[in-house]
């Protein structure tokens, strides 16, 4: 790898890093229209609880729109970030991005934990988001949090509780536990 390579792919990095910023930051401001400029046109946001989908531009600003009519004003942050660069790392990334949220939602106060595993696609217009699937470690009201990983049943954000999406139903988290019972 030459040096300009080595100071292309900290730039692309840099870029990926970026987006993941802004993105919490567009959120808790509610800049709807910036939101859709970290998405490729084709771009596709879901989570894993099937709540969220949708493809395209005008489709994820609805499902934005839809999702701040619940929302009152919140604090998403991002902790960790993964990227690996696809091939030979200029045009395409994937990348894992842990974070948290405190929110009020439908009048209550709430903290999540999420991780997002992403697609990222450079643009003419410089890297974008081209996939996001979004899974929750926990949703729970802020008085729940003491007892949060008691249950598997860590999303309240729908009314009743559900499983969350991770730890427990990834395969390495199943393996290790299966293997702790056999040894």
């Amino acid at each position: 790898m030459t040096i300009e390579d080595r100071i292309a792919r900290l730039e692309a990095e840099s870029q990926i890093r970026q987006l993941a910023a802004r993105y919490c930051f567009y959120l808790d401001r509610r800049e709807v229209d910036l939101i859709g400029s970290l998405f490729t046109a084709d771009a596709t946001v879901r989570s894993a609880d099937g709540a969220m989908n949708a493809t395209g531009t005008k489709a994820l600003i609805d499902l934005y729109l839809r999702r701040f009519e619940v929302l009152g004003p919140g604090q998403h942050v991002t902790h960790d970030h993964q990227i690996d660069f696809v091939g030979d790392g200029r045009e395409q990334a994937t990348g894992r991005v842990s974070g948290h949220a405190e929110v009020a939602r439908n009048g209550r106060v709430m903290i999540a934990a999420t991780q997002c595993e992403d697609v990222y696609r450079n643009t003419p217009d410089g890297w974008k988001i081209a996939d996001r699937l979004i899974r929750f470690l926990y949703y729970v009201p802020a008085e729940a949090y003491a007892t949060v990983f008691l249950s598997r049943n860590r999303n309240h954000a729908y009314g009743e509780p559900t499983e969350v999406d991770f730890p427990e139903s990834l395969p390495s988290w199943i393996s290790f536990e299966e293997s702790r019972r056999q040894g």
